[in-house]
C-alpha cells in the first residue's frame, strides 16, 4: 500500500506538469483569436489533473478499506500536502508552458524529465534511506517534501521543499508574464 500512496501524488504532479506544459499549444486557436488571461489555461490543466488525483484517491481509500489498512496520523495533513503538490505542479507547469511556447521542441523533452523525476523522488522507497548528511540536499526536490510528508515528517526537508516550491511559483509566473506578450505571435 505504501508504494501506491507514494505514487498517487507523483502521478498527479507528472500529469499536471505535462498537461500544463502542452496547454497553450493545444489551445493555439483560442490564444491567437481571443484575449483573456492566458494563465487560466495552465491552471485549468492542473485542475483536470487534480480531479484525476481525487478519483485515484477514492480508489486508494476503497483499497484501504478492502484490505483493512488503517491510515496513520498523517491523514490529517493530507489536504495540506495535496495543496503543496498542486502549487508545485502549477509553478513548474507554468514555467515549462512558457518555455514550450518559445521553444517548440521542448515539449518532447518534458516527459523524459518528468520520468527521471520519478526516480529521484521517494515514490518506491522511503526518503529515510537517504543518509542524514545528504537528506537536506535531497529535499531540494520539491516533491520530496510532498511525498515524504505523507509517510514521515522531516521538518528541515519540508521547509526547504516549501522554499523551492515558492521559488518555482514565483519564477514560473514571472517567466510566464514576461513571455505572455509574445504568445499570440509565437503560437
Amino acid at each position: 500500500m505504501e508504494l501506491r500512496a507514494g505514487l498517487l501524488p507523483w502521478s498527479f504532479f507528472a500529469t499536471a506538469v505535462v498537461d500544463a506544459s502542452n496547454s497553450l499549444i493545444g489551445n493555439a486557436n483560442l490564444i491567437s483569436k481571443v484575449y483573456f488571461p492566458r494563465l487560466i489555461v495552465p491552471i485549468a490543466a492542473v485542475m483536470v489533473a487534480l480531479v484525476d488525483f481525487l478519483i485515484n484517491f477514492a480508489i486508494l481509500v476503497a483499497l484501504m478499506i478492502w484490505y483493512q489498512v488503517m491510515p496513520g496520523w498523517q491523514i490529517l495533513l493530507l489536504s495540506l500536502f495535496a495543496a503543496f503538490a498542486f502549487v508545485t505542479s502549477f509553478g513548474i507547469g507554468v514555467w515549462i508552458t512558457a518555455l514550450n511556447v518559445k521553444y517548440r521542441d521542448f515539449r518532447y523533452v518534458v516527459p523524459f524529465i518528468v520520468q527521471l523525476g520519478l526516480y529521484v523522488s521517494p515514490v518506491g522507497f522511503s526518503a529515510s534511506i537517504v543518509p542524514d548528511q545528504r537528506r537536506l540536499v535531497y529535499s531540494l526536490n520539491p516533491m520530496v517534501g510532498v511525498i515524504d510528508g505523507e509517510n514521515e515528517l522531516y521538518l528541515p526537508g519540508l521547509w526547504l521543499s516549501l522554499a523551492v516550491m515558492g521559488f518555482f511559483v514565483w519564477f514560473g509566473i514571472g517567466q510566464f508574464r514576461k513571455m505572455e506578450k509574445s504568445f499570440a505571435d509565437l503560437i
